[in-house]
């Protein structure tokens, strides 16, 4: 009997999975001699079940105990045999294997950060861990590592056990409730942690690399605020054991939002200015709700995927309302609301409920429903709703109708219409959208009523006294000339907004400008450094000099364009020019991060000087795992190659 994918979760409960991966510690390119064990319960009578497993090799497969009849095609471990219902088994077995995705080994080969870590998320655990790529089967994963001593390895639950064990150590995790497979995930590098607990007692748990103590604060500021906020505004306790972070290296995404084990770029540990610029707050927020929704209810299928992402990023919008305030909140939801109606404008909207809708969709019109919906039904009906939901459908998965169900019967009316309007139709209903947010927001009325794309005399006043930062930001982005020496006492915003737009710089304002290389802002600091470069070729040894020892985010913006600005400069002799030539090529190598490769690739094709390294490093960043840079060096090469033909 062949079972295929959708029939396999009514044939068979796979309930708790006891697995072991050995860390090959002279290549550390792959596990070797992982042991398994899962229990599982047959639903309906079968003579067969699978895992999912890519590209494994297998021994000692027994069921049971006994050796039993199986086939490995690549993908799937078939297990053959009489399987009657409501019997219970024990699947034990041996695997072997060395990922190509899903587990990432970074910095082995090379100098650089040594790093394993995994991203399972789509149908990806199966590339380093049998599993079941279903998100509806939900298993219990209690897992152990044996890994290499001086690092730390990080997964799922709770750390029962540290043991040294023949000159390496055995990390055994352990989970007390079940999650689909994509959430499994394991970290392993050099980290430090910071610990705090939640108000109701969990263990909140902030790994950081040993170099970066100082940035500690600023890169999970608000952690433990926005946990305990979160907790009691969705009004069910947090569901795990504990909650961990881990920054790693060129992670594919902001963040992940594993089962009690959140991993997300390390591009979002920064100092407290690069916070100003560039913080993790907000993704913080969502990968913590995602605890809720999205590993506690798990959407059943892509078609309502809106149930994880829409709700994690609602939730992290009230967590930041809580941290910033009313007119921040409010402006994002209009921020959304410009988004999504460019996204329809293009022909690109699509129905909350289609499975290829863009991330815009399932993120950003999923929270404006909740939103909408709140504001219909009422505060309480809604967190009531919310409440029972989770409790009706925890560790289960779901469907829209199972949350507008609950919702209908609280506030005791049909939302059939609404559905139709939010949800199913497939523009966004901006117009609704944009009136609600001004029958709830001063501030954004505010902001409408100020726009200076047709110039008029009020203008000018508004970035003297009036208007908000937002507002001063929008006139300055339509009207430059209207900046005067008085706006430059504004705030980082606006000022950073200077930066941005005013490029031609007056004499009258010189010395304010200049003042903008002292911000705490690495954004501004980078485009003030270009514009009184290119508007003062005399006075560029004095900006020089001012911002050498500025390096700015981890992809190094302000770093880089001074390097290439100090190459432009021939009687700035303050430094070896090839030296300063060497170090920007290097910043192409393979122990840098995606983002900052990047832009040294786009410097040296600017200024024409990608050498015989950088043209080696970018032929190599081919096969990085990386799909963003990835895609850069095959455009890359392809624009070199078109210009020699």
């Amino acid at each position: 009997m062949s079972i295929s994918f959708a029939q396999q979760t009514d044939v068979v409960d796979f309930r708790k999975v006891e697995a072991l991966v050995v860390f090959n510690q002279l290549t550390v390119d792959s596990t070797i001699y992982n042991t398994y064990e899962v229990d599982f319960k047959i639903l309906k009578q079968t003579d067969s079940i699978y895992l999912d497993a890519v590209n494994m090799e297998f021994r000692h497969v027994a069921l049971n105990e006994v050796a039993v009849t199986y086939k490995n095609n690549d993908k799937k471990l078939i297990i053959y045999g009489d399987f009657q219902k409501d019997s219970e088994h024990k699947l034990s077995f041996i695997f072997f294997n060395a990922p190509k995705k899903a587990m990432y080994f970074l910095g082995w080969e090379n100098e650089g950060r040594n790093q394993i870590w995994t991203q399972g998320q789509g149908k990806y655990t199966s590339n380093w861990l049998p599993s079941i790529d279903d998100t509806n089967d939900k298993i219990e994963f209690d897992l152990k590592f044996l890994g290499p001593k001086g690092y730390e390895i990080i997964s799922n639950g709770k750390l029962k056990s540290k043991e040294e064990t023949a000159g390496s150590i055995l990390w055994s995790y352990d989970m007390e409730k079940p999650m689909s497979s994509y959430l499994a995930a394991v970290a392993l590098g050099k980290y430090s942690k910071k610990t705090e607990t939640s108000k109701n007692g969990i263990p909140l748990e902030y790994y950081y690399y040993p170099e970066d103590s100082l940035k500690v604060e600023p890169t999970y500021r608000y952690s433990k605020q926005m946990f305990d906020f979160l907790e009691e505004e969705i009004g069910f306790a947090f569901p795990w054991q504990n909650y961990k972070q881990v920054p790693v290296h060129d992670f594919l995404y902001a963040g992940m939002e594993n089962t009690s084990c959140t991993i997300f770029s390390d591009a979002f540990v920064v100092d407290s200015i690069g916070f100003n610029d560039k913080n993790y707050v907000n993704v913080n927020a969502h990968e913590l709700a995602h605890q809720w929704f999205g590993n506690l209810v798990t959407a059943t299928s892509g078609e309502y995927h809106w149930l994880q992402e829409g709700f994690a990023t609602y939730y992290a919008l009230l967590a930041e309302r809580e941290v910033f305030g009313d007119d921040y909140f409010y402006f994002k939801l209009y921020e959304s609301i410009v988004d999504l109606g460019r996204q329809d404008l293009e022909g690109n909207g699509t129905s909350l409920l289609n499975p290829k809708s863009s991330s815009l969709t399932f993120y950003q019109r999923g929270a404006w429903v909740l939103h909408a919906l709140r504001t219909i039904v009422g505060n309480k009906v809604f967190k009531i709703a919310i409440k029972n939901y989770l409790k009706k459908h925890q560790f289960e998965n779901v469907q829209t109708s199972n949350f507008i169900n609950e919702v209908e019967r609280l506030y005791g009316q049909s939302l059939t219409s609404f559905v139709n309007y939010w949800i199913k139709a497939k523009n966004f209903p901006v117009d609704s959208a944009l009136n609600l947010l001004k029958t709830q927001s001063t501030f954004i009325n505010e902001y409408l009523m100020i726009d200076c794309e047709v110039k008029n005399s009020k203008c000018s006043e508004y970035l003297k006294y009036y208007a908000s930062d937002e507002a001063k930001v929008k006139i300055i982005s339509q009207a430059p000339e209207l900046v005067t020496k008085d706006v430059f006492k504004s705030g980082l915003k606006v000022r950073q907004a200077i930066s941005q737009y005013v490029t031609k710089i007056s004499k009258e304002f010189k010395e304010e400008y200049e003042s903008l290389l002292d911000d705490k802002s690495y954004i501004t600091i980078e485009n003030a450094l270009y514009n009184l470069w290119v508007n003062f070729p005399l006075e560029r040894s004095k900006y020089l000099t001012k911002t050498r020892n500025i390096h700015g985010f981890s992809d190094k913006n302000v770093r880089l364009l001074w390097l290439v600005l100090n190459l432009n400069t021939p009687y700035y002799q303050a430094d070896n020019k090839q030296v300063i030539y060497d170090e920007l090529v290097s910043y192409t190598g393979e122990k840098y991060n995606a983002d900052l490769r990047i832009k040294a690739f786009r410097y040296l094709d600017l200024i024409k000087s990608c050498n015989d390294k950088c043209k080696s490093n970018l032929e190599n960043a081919k096969s990085h795992h990386n799909w963003r840079l990835v895609k850069f060096a095959k455009q890359q090469i392809e624009k070199s190659q078109q210009k020699q033909d």
